[in-house]
This record gives C-alpha cells, structure tokens and sequence, in this order.
C-alpha cells in the first residue's frame, strides 16, 4: 500500500514537473527563461502565440515571426551621412523589424512625432529636444552620440576666414564680404545652431548674399558648392560628400559648435492605440545606447573617411574600447 501510494506520489510530481516545462517551453522558447517572466502575457502564459507577440521580452520578439513596423522621425544629417542604414541593419535583422526613416529637419521631425506621425526621434536640437519633452509629447530622452560643425566655403576663401577659430567672428566677416552664405532655413538642428552663431556674431544676417534655401543639409552643400558660397555643416554629412564636391573646411574648433544628438520615445500616453511601438521603440532606443550600437557608431567611417563621422555618448569610449 505505501509502494503504491509512493507510486501514485511519483506519478503527479512527474505530471506536474512536465506541465510545467511544457508551459515555460511554449510560452518562453528556449534560452528566454532570464527575461519572459517580466512580462505580463508571460506571467500567465496561456498559448505561445500570445508571448510571442509581447514587445516587452527581446527574446521573443526575436523569436517572432511577424515582421514588426517602426517609424523614425530624424534629422537629415544621420541620413545623409548613411550612419542609419548600418545602424539600423543589425536591429532589424535581430528582431524581424522594419525601421521607417523619416529624414527631415530636426523641428520637423519633432513636430512629425508630436502628431503620432514616428514613434521615435533621433534629433540634435537639445533646447528643441527638452522643449518636446516638456511639453510631454516624448519620453525618456538619451545622449547617443556628437560630432561638430564646420564652416564650409570654397578654397579661394573670399571671405578671409581660413583657419579661424571663432565661429562668430567668421560669420562676422562673411557678412562683410557680402560673400554668398546658403542657410538651411529649416527650424532644423543645423539651422538653430546656424541662428546661435549669427547671435554671437552680433549680425542680423539678411540681403541678396545670404539665401535661405529650406532644403536639407546635403542639398544645402550642394547649392553652395555650386554657386561658390559659405555654409554651416555638420561634420558627418560634409565628409560623406567631401569627394564630389570642391568646398573645404575653412573654420572649425569653436566650442559652439559641439554638436550632440538625442534620442526620445513618443510618449505613449499620447497615442494609446500605439502602446506596442512604444515598448518597439524603446528597444531600439536601449539597442543604439547599448555596447553594440555604441560601437557601430564608434567605427562608423574610420574605415571609409579614415576617421569617425560621430562619437558614442551613452558610454564613455574609453570604456567602450575595452568593452
């Protein structure tokens, strides 16, 4: 009687036991036990098809099937420079997603998020970038990265400013020139940075010499080189373009021209019905700030330009070099 009730015992801890590694093996496929438990579909787990659909576990979502959408509002310059298309590669091919790139000015690419048009911006405006997050149409904000600005013009230089260090008083002197000067004129990051350097000039820019072009930053370089004018760059797009264009660097090394990039999610409150390209879009915002794509962005053009177009902000590089 005690070996038959010892057997029965056995028999239910063994049905017990393979209930449970069935369960944990449909709902959270092997290797996912550290991360399906923080999320709410899998604390229940009633079918695998429910876990993996939830955005919430990396693993499942790079076990899932269904390609997944994401739209990123950004500005043109990380465009341009074709950091995106190898930073986006990796993620998109972990996860079975497709990133929509957005590439517009930097206050449009805010505005375009603002109306639930991306679920996530890459942007470099940082009054623009807290004013958005202010406002509560964005969360959880994160450095990514810099590079500078530069001061482009033809190589005769008519304005005089080669070699100048003073961002302001190059400006200054081109506009006494009269020299022609092409203005993103976008509420762009480029152009807002444009704006702070004319304020430290102590210019009001205006008249035939200076042409605000609404354009975005490679075709604003474009229209300079063309016509043998100055222009205000981001460093990444003018060395992308550098070969087939004439214009050079002519001033540079002014601390106003530190240029940093932030990244934000849209705040999910605001588009209820978007709550999975929320938890989406902070999977990709904890990817770029991660070792893997601080490093993409750390390589980025060495090999190509034989320097970095942008360097790492979320970790530190010298600790991103031992990584």
């Amino acid at each position: 009687m005690k070996q038959k009730f010892k057997n029965l015992a056995f028999i239910a801890l063994t049905g017990f036991l393979l209930m449970i590694a069935v369960t944990l093996s449909g709902c959270i496929g092997e290797g996912n036990s550290s991360e399906c438990p923080a999320c709410p579909q899998c604390q229940e787990c009633p079918e695998k098809t429910e876990c993996r659909q939830c955005p919430q576990c990396s693993k499942c979502l790079e076990s899932s099937g269904e390609t997944k959408y994401l739209a990123l509002s950004t500005t043109t310059s990380t465009e341009n420079s074709g950091l995106l298309k190898v930073l986006n590669a990796p993620f998109e091919e972990k996860y079975n997603v497709k990133i929509k790139v957005i590439a517009e000015g930097t206050g449009k690419a805010l505005k375009t998020a603002e109306l639930g048009g991306s679920d996530v911006v890459m942007v470099h405006a940082r009054s623009q970038e807290d004013a958005f997050v202010a406002a509560g149409h964005g969360v959880n904000r994160r450095d990514l990265m810099h590079n500078d600005f530069v001061i482009l013009g033809p190589a005769d230089d008519p304005a005089g400013i080669k070699g100048m260090t003073d961002a302001g008083e190059a400006f200054k002197k081109i506009s006494e020139s009269k020299s022609n000067f092409f203005s993103r004129g976008d509420e762009s990051g480029t152009h807002t940075k444009e704006n702070e350097v004319w304020t430290a000039s102590g210019v009001e820019p205006g008249g035939t010499w200076y042409k605000s072009v609404g354009k975005g930053m490679g075709d604003t370089i474009v229209m300079a080189d063309q016509q043998n004018g100055y222009t205000l760059s981001d460093r990444g797009t003018y060395l992308s373009m550098k070969d087939k264009i004439n214009l050079v660097v002519l001033a540079e090394g002014d601390p106003i021209l530190y240029n940093p990039y932030g990244v934000i999610a849209v705040n999910p409150s605001k588009f209820l019905e978007k709550s999975g390209e929320y938890k989406l879009a902070m999977l990709y915002i904890g990817y770029l700030t991660s070792p893997e794509g601080q490093k993409i962005i750390q390589e980025y053009g060495r090999e190509e330009f034989g320097q970095p177009l942008f360097f790492p902000d979320a970790i530190p590089e010298d600790v991103l070099s031992e990584m």
